[in-house]
């Protein structure tokens, strides 16, 4: 990415932040009440005054590590069900019929069965987490597999190999454009109920404590939490994307328009004549003759 776009960027956020520390340190009150919203000061010094401490990195490395397991189970189960699904027609009779029922549920829903079925509040977290992650990714690798054209794996089969080899050889990296696209879907949605199963059920957490702030009403605290829980789910979201073009390198890439020191596709004027082609007219006569027989007169 240029330098410019990067610029722009930031530019773009911090007018955002510009915004906010002008309706909130004026008290605007135009229908929206920003007289009760901390301003970007005080945030900032709350982040300042929370970031060296424990309980901070605490917080923040529970939520990281049921956001990883979480996910990581996620992608490995929905990715085989899915394929299985899409590949299988024993699989989409069994396991179709349910997924299309459980998919429509929120998974935040299922805090109450999370509680109910697992032993601790550490699992059904994980377990909430794990649920949000898994039907974009069962749904996204089972219309990618469903999308692969079936020239490749007659290919594969023609040439002696077996279901193994057209699975791995075929299915799977032809697949990882949409599967990697679910799989970004998914880290988004994990998020969003990892954070809310910690309000409910959690004891540690970003969003245990962001809930904790707000009941005793520390709303810089709120927003503390708050930006914190957008850069992680930034940060993991860009990892995910990041893997994804590592993993999907061989695809074609369109050039980025406007880049510094991007080449620029060269037009040549048509060749009107053979000397504007390099080539030497009587030797380009002399192939015309050759090649085109003569008219003999008809006697």
């Amino acid at each position: 990415m240029s330098a410019g776009r990067w610029l722009l960027r930031a530019a773009s956020l911090a007018a955002a932040l510009a915004v906010w520390q002008l309706l909130t340190s004026q008290d605007v009150n135009l229908w929206l009440r920003f007289e009760q919203f901390p301003t970007v000061g005080e945030v900032v010094s709350a982040f300042a005054d929370r970031v060296g401490t424990g309980p901070y990195w605490q917080d923040l490395g529970h939520s990281l590590r049921r956001i990883v397991v979480g996910f990581l189970l996620a992608a490995v189960v929905g990715v085989a069900v899915g394929t299985a699904v899409a590949r299988s027609r024993w699989a989409a009779d069994l396991l179709g019929p349910l997924l299309e029922v459980v998919r429509p549920v929120p998974a935040i829903a299922l805090v109450p069965v999370a509680i109910l079925l697992l032993p601790t509040n550490e699992q059904g977290i994980v377990f909430i987490t794990f649920t949000a992650a898994f039907f974009p990714v069962v749904v996204s690798t089972r219309h990618a597999v469903r999308a692969l054209t079936p020239v490749w794996e007659e290919a594969v089969l023609t040439m002696g190999g077996g279901r193994l080899r057209v699975l791995f050889s075929v299915v799977l990296p032809g697949a990882l454009p949409g599967i990697f696209g679910g799989l970004s879907v998914g880290i988004g949605v994990s998020w969003i109920c990892v954070i809310s199963a910690e309000m409910i059920s959690g004891e540690y957490g970003v969003g245990y404590r962001t809930w904790q702030d707000y009941t005793i009403v520390d709303y810089p605290g709120v927003f503390v939490g708050m930006a914190t829980i957008g850069a992680l789910g930034w940060l993991t979201s860009t990892a995910v994307e990041l893997l994804g073009r590592r993993a999907t390198s061989w695809l074609p890439r369109p050039a980025a328009r406007g880049a510094a020191g991007a080449p620029r596709p060269a037009f040549r004027r048509a060749a009107r004549t053979p000397a504007d082609a390099g080539i030497d007219p009587a030797t380009a006569r002399a192939a015309v003759r050759t090649a085109v027989p003569r008219k003999e007169p008809v006697p």
